[in-house]
C-alpha cells in the first residue's frame, strides 16, 4: 500500500503542501557493479571497535601510492526538479554530514599533516577493483572493506590502520555516511588542501557489511616488481586504467614517505624527513612532501639528490615509451598534470562502487536560493 506524504521540495527539505505518493518503485538499490544483492541496505557492524589512544603513531609520511565500523543507516533524499513533482530516494550517506565531515578533516590535515595517508586509504580501497568481476562486492573497489582488519593485515597495506584511527571519530560524529564515502572523501580533501587541482567527486557508495565481502590479497601493485613496466600494467589495465593515467596516478608521490619497516624501501631518514612534520623518517620523493606540485616528475627526471627516494616504478616512467611522454610532459607543465591527475583520481574513486542513489551526488552543488522580490521586474512600468 503506499504511504502519502504531503510535501513540497525547497532546498533538500520537505514542507507540507503538494501531495506526493511515495511506493516501494521510488526505492532504488542500484550497482554499477550489476549485483540484485541488496545486502548494502542492512546495518553495517562495528567491525573496528577502537579506543582511542592518548596518542596515535601518526603515519603522515606514508604515500599515498605505496599502492601505488559504527551502524550504517539509510537516509531519505529529496531532489527537486523543474516541475512540481518531487522524487525520494534512500542515500547512502547523508550529504549535510559530509560536508561537515570534510570541514573536519581540513582541520585534521592542519594538526597531525596525514595528507600522504589519507590519500593512500582512499587508493587502497578502491584499487583493489577487477572490471573482470561483474557482481558486487566481489569486483572490490571503493566500498569501504578496507576498515576490516583482514584486509588491514594486507601487506601493502602496511601503516593504514593509523589512518582509520585518525578517521574513526569524524566516522563516529557522522554516522550517517559510509566508510566508503569517508575514505575517498578524506583522500580527494588531502589532495586538495595539500595544493593540488580540485577533484570533481561524487558521492553515495554502500558499504560493505562484513569482512567475508573483503577482497583476496594481492590486487594491490608492489613497488619493485621484476618487469616494472608489466606490472604496473598488469594492475592497473585490470582496474580500466591506461597508460597516461598510471603516470598522472603515480605523480601523487610527490606526497608522502617510503617507510623501509613497512615497504622494505627507502632510507630510515634523510635531511627532509629527520624533523617530520608528523612522526620523523623515511624517505620523501620529493623536497617538499607535503606539497601537491610536479616536481615528483621534475626530480626523477634530473636524479641530482641521493636523498630522494625513486622506486624502480617510479624510474620507470621516464623508460617505458608508453609512459615517457606523459612523464616528460607532467615534468614541465603542471596544469596538465593536475588536470589529468584529477581525472584520474576521480575514476579511480568510483571503480567497483555501488552508488545509492545510482547516479551519485555532488556536496558542491549549493542549495536553491529563493528569489528575492524586486517590486520593478514585475510592474508595467506606468505609475
Amino acid at each position: 500500500m503506499a504511504e502519502r506524504l504531503s510535501a513540497a521540495c525547497l532546498g533538500g527539505r520537505l514542507l507540507p503542501t503538494a501531495t506526493t505518493t511515495i511506493t516501494k518503485s521510488s526505492i532504488v538499490l542500484p550497482s554499477s557493479c550489476s549485483s540484485s544483492s541488496t545486502s548494502s541496505a542492512l546495518p553495517t557492524l562495528r567491525a573496528f571497535p577502537l579506543s582511542m589512544p592518548a596518542s596515535i603513531s601518526l603515519s603522515s609520511g606514508s604515500s599515498p601510492s605505496s599502492f601505488l565500523l559504527s551502524r550504517g543507516r539509510k537516509r531519505a533524499l529529496y531532489f527537486a526538479k523543474p516541475s512540481s513533482t518531487v522524487s525520494v530516494r534512500s542515500a547512502a550517506s547523508d550529504p549535510e554530514q559530509l560536508r561537515k565531515a570534510r570541514e573536519d578533516i581540513k582541520e585534521l590535515l592542519k594538526t597531525t599533516f596525514c595528507h600522504p595517508i589519507l590519500v593512500r586509504l582512499g587508493w587502497h580501497d578502491a584499487g583493489t577493483y577487477n572490471k573482470n568481476i561483474q557482481e558486487w562486492p566481489q569486483c572490490g573497489g571503493a566500498n569501504g572493506s578496507l576498515r576490516f582488519e583482514i584486509e588491514l593485515k594486507h601487506g601493502a597495506n602496511a601503516g593504514l590502520v593509523n589512518a582509520l584511527k585518525l578517521l574513526q571519530p569524524i566516522k563516529d560524529k557522522y554516522s550517517s555516511v559510509t566508510y566508503a564515502d569517508l575514505f575517498q572523501l578524506a583522500s580527494a580533501t588531502a589532495i586538495e588542501e595539500a595544493g593540488g587541482p580540485k577533484i570533481p567527486m561524487k558521492y553515495g557508495r554502500v558499504d560493505v557489511t562484513g569482512p567475508e565481502q573483503c577482497p583476496e590479497e594481492g590486487r594491490l601493485p608492489d613497488a619493485g616488481p621484476p618487469s616494472p613496466a608489466n606490472h604496473l600494467r598488469e594492475v592497473f589495465y585490470r582496474m580500466g586504467l591506461d597508460d597516461k593515467e598510471i603516470v598522472a596516478l603515480s605523480g601523487a608521490h610527490t606526497l608522502g614517505r617510503s617507510r623501509p619497516e613497512r615497504s622494505g624501501w627507502g632510507k630510515t631518514e634523510t635531511k627532509y624527513t629527520k624533523d617530520g612534520p608528523g612522526a620523523p623518517g623515511g624517505q620523501s620523493w620529493t623536497v617538499e612532501w607535503l606539497k601537491f606540485d610536479n616536481f615528483y616528475f621534475k626530480d626523477i627526471k634530473e636524479k641530482r639528490d641521493e636523498d630522494l627516494l625513486v622506486l624502480p616504478t617510479d624510474a620507470v616512467l621516464f623508460e617505458e615509451p608508453g609512459f615517457k611522454g606523459y612523464a616528460e610532459k607532467y615534468a614541465v607543465d603542471q596544469d596538465a598534470f593536475f588536470e589529468d591527475y584529477a581525472e584520474a583520481h576521480t575514476k579511480l574513486s568510483n571503480l567497483g562502487a555501488k552508488f545509492d542513489p545510482p547516479e551519485g551526488f555532488s556536496i558542491d552543488q549549493e542549495s536553491p536560493v529563493a528569489e528575492k522580490f524586486v517590486a520593478e521586474k514585475y510592474s508595467s512600468g506606468k505609475a
